[in-house]
């Protein structure tokens, strides 16, 4: 059975767009319990910026609520057409994105799950249920057609990812003050805590440390692309009665 197999109208096993809008919106539920929960549950009332919801785990979420926003009709309708269509292309440059670093984050935290776990039971459920749905995610926007494969699309992605790890480093460095943050896990204040990378960091020095963690997500991210394009050229060349 061929799996990319689509309904006739949106072509999508995922419903598209309104599946991330549902999971935009479901996160950013959730996220706000957690910020919540955090503060006033565990911490006595004093907000824990190490929790503020900017690692590249959270960017699916904004991710999502942004192709919502962009697709939504009440906005498209006064819109002319070639914005229209700008705002079709983003959704699926954005889509690309959760289908190569999105699924590159859900996959790879698994690797190492301390950083997954709470003293408070419900969080690291939490914790894993968002996981699991950014790789739900990212295998939702490989799986559909309208989804960017092209190589500039990750080049698109690629960017968004390091203009991300740039906002991550000013969190780092004007929140720093206020207490121990360090999104993207690229804070120059603290060495590198990632495995393998940590000992880059300790032989070279903490830039080289974050600098491969960096040029490694891109280059992971990079070959989910590959992957991703290689299935869809091989659902291509299915014949007709197979689809």
């Amino acid at each position: 059975m061929n799996i990319f197999k689509s309904h006739p109208q949106n072509k999508c096993l995922f419903p598209y767009p309104k599946g991330y809008t549902f999971c935009g919106f479901l996160m950013l539920a959730s996220e706000i319990w957690k910020q919540w929960t955090l503060t006033f549950v565990l911490n006595k009332g004093i907000y824990s910026w190490w929790h503020f919801p900017f690692q590249l785990c959270s960017i699916p979420m904004y991710v999502c609520l942004s192709i919502g926003l962009l697709s939504s009709a009440r906005i498209n309708r006064h819109l002319p057409a070639y914005l229209q269509a700008r705002a079709d292309r983003l959704c699926s440059l954005l889509a690309a994105f959760l289908m190569d670093f999105g699924l590159l984050g859900g996959i790879f935290v698994f690797f190492d799950t301390s950083g997954m776990h709470y003293e408070y039971l419900p969080l690291t459920i939490h914790s894993y249920v968002w996981h699991i749905l950014l790789i739900i995610l990212g295998c939702a926007g490989g799986l559909c057609v309208k989804t960017d494969r092209s190589f500039k699309s990750f080049g698109f992605c690629a960017l968004l990812y390091l203009i991300c790890c740039a906002a991550a480093t000013a969190f780092n460095l004007a929140f720093y003050q206020f207490g121990g943050i360090n999104m993207f896990y690229i804070s120059p204040h603290y060495t590198m805590q990632q495995k393998v990378f940590c000992q880059i960091a300790k032989a070279l020095g903490n830039g080289f440390g974050i600098t491969a963690y960096i040029s490694a997500s891109v280059a992971g991210a990079g070959g989910f692309h590959l992957m991703w394009r290689r299935l869809f050229r091989l659902k291509s060349s299915f014949p007709p009665d197979n689809l």
